[in-house]
């Protein structure tokens, strides 16, 4: 087991590090914590992966959980609401607007993708979270609803950024995607209460 884990580390730490060029320059308008929460994103990923692939569980205590999941939300709290770029005052309430000129070929499409798969892939543990604690769709439904509609309106509110349909429909879609992977994470990862 002790082996597996540095395996994981040592393969998400040279991704991490050959990558980072790349954080870098898609990152360059947020706030530097981004490359913290990206270190954090590919640390856990490659962990996962490697204890699937290894049909091996990593035990991780509830509260440790918990940390990492405060501390992940203080990140993109940080990165939502402390950046260089504001990116104004602006909003856009027409959904699919923002994702079709995203796929429209006017914009880089390693820009495209990584704004559209941030949007997704930043929210997933959210959408482990709420399974692992046994809330039911609907309710993962309004939480997700609620708590997205309520960080883009404040956003809009403190001119911290733009108040957009498609943050929101993307952000719900990347909850679910972790709510509908939490099966899969839980081949590899153990949450045990304390």
């Amino acid at each position: 087991m002790i082996k597996t884990y540095l395996i994981s580390l040592a393969v998400s730490q040279s991704v991490f590090f050959l990558m980072l060029p790349l954080w870098l320059s898609l990152t360059a308008y947020l706030h530097p914590i981004v490359i913290a929460v990206v270190w954090f994103c590919v640390t856990a990923l490659a962990a996962l992966l490697l204890f699937l692939w290894k049909k091996q569980v990593m035990v991780v205590p509830q509260w440790l959980f918990y940390a990492c999941l405060i501390l992940y939300t203080v990140g993109l709290l940080i990165l939502l609401f402390i950046r260089p770029d504001s990116g104004g005052n602006s909003y856009n309430l027409v959904p699919f607007y923002t994702i079709s000129y995203y796929l429209s070929g006017q914009v880089s499409p390693v820009i495209a993708v990584y704004n559209l798969a941030a949007n997704i892939g930043l929210f997933i543990p959210y959408g482990i979270f709420l399974k692992s604690r046994a809330a039911s769709m609907r309710k993962t439904f309004a939480y997700s609803v609620f708590a997205i509609a309520a960080l883009e309106i404040a956003q809009f509110a403190a001119n911290r950024g733009s108040l957009d349909m498609d943050d929101l429909i993307l952000n719900v879609f990347g909850i679910f995607a972790g709510y509908a992977f939490f099966p899969i994470f839980s081949k590899a990862v153990y949450v045990k209460e304390n």
